[in-house]
């Protein structure tokens, strides 16, 4: 295992990163000291141990997506190939074969869970060490990286049938946006909430509600996204109590008119 890393402040510079406790950027510099040569630990409570560091550090790390983790227990640091460029006669190839097949490599270069065909430019590598998916050239130069065809978040060999396009669009309709259904964050996030039983009606219903609270409030409306209308809040957005004003004229009802309207079946007079 190569004794040097590298950080990229594009990564380590960011409000997300920035905003974490010192703390929890302590334990993912640490983390990635001791990652192997293709980003995977498997002692990171050993780690959290060593330097006074707590689990829910390691949570946030997770949340805020600069840590993978698998069902094994093992973590990979997804930015790990943006950060570091390792020579081919230094570098020894991880020891987690099972959980590097489940990633992909996306355009910025960061790891990613492999459930798409996607397109992509050469990402920074160790020089042409990495060979977890077959590689080729098409004719303008860019590497095609091919896929099998399971469908990774769900386990299945069947077709994916969420619909992801149906449900971006909706989304664009009634915020006037132009977000892309084929985004693979905005993919996973939808699958996830189809994964915990939520269906096409519940995602158009927090659409609505969210929209009629945001969209002309200048602070919130930059909110009506998919990371964060699709995120772990989904739930609690689906059951809000979306409630309209009442319209109702009263210039022209008597007191008590006005006080029925206003209260319902409270009033008692």
């Amino acid at each position: 295992m190569a004794q040097r890393r590298m950080f990229s402040k594009k990564v380590t510079d960011t409000d997300v990163f920035l905003d974490m406790p010192l703390s929890t950027q302590a334990l993912y510099f640490h983390l990635n000291m001791h990652a192997d040569d293709d980003g995977f630990i498997d002692n990171t409570k050993t780690i959290q141990r060593m330097i006074g560091s707590s689990e829910d550090d390691r949570k946030l790390l997770i949340a805020k997506q600069f840590l993978l983790p698998f069902d094994s227990g093992v973590v990979v640091i997804k930015d790990w190939r943006v950060h570091n460029y390792i020579r081919k006669d230094t570098y020894n190839k991880t020891i987690y074969p099972n959980e590097l097949e489940q990633l992909q490599i996306n355009e910025s270069g960061q790891y990613e869970h492999r459930n798409l065909v996607t397109y992509t430019e050469r990402p920074r590598d160790v020089d042409e060490t990495l060979t977890q998916d077959r590689l080729g050239k098409d004719r303008l130069g860019k590497v095609r990286i091919y896929k099998d065809s399971k469908d990774i978040l769900s386990g299945s060999d069947e077709p994916d049938h969420v619909p992801y396009k149906e449900i971006v669009d909706y989304l664009n309709k009634k915020t006037g946006n132009k977000y892309r259904s084929s985004g693979s964050k905005t993919k996973s996030l939808i699958k996830a909430r189809f994964n915990e039983g939520f269906s096409l009606d519940d995602f158009k219903a927090v659409i609505d509600v969210k929209s009629s609270q945001w969209l002309n409030d200048q602070k919130m409306n930059k909110f009506l996204r998919p990371e964060t209308l699709f995120s772990n809040k989904f739930e609690s957005y689906l059951n809000e109590n979306n409630v309209k004003p009442n319209n109702t004229d009263m210039r022209n009802m008597t007191q008590e008119e006005g006080m029925r309207a206003a209260l319902g079946k409270y009033y008692k007079g």
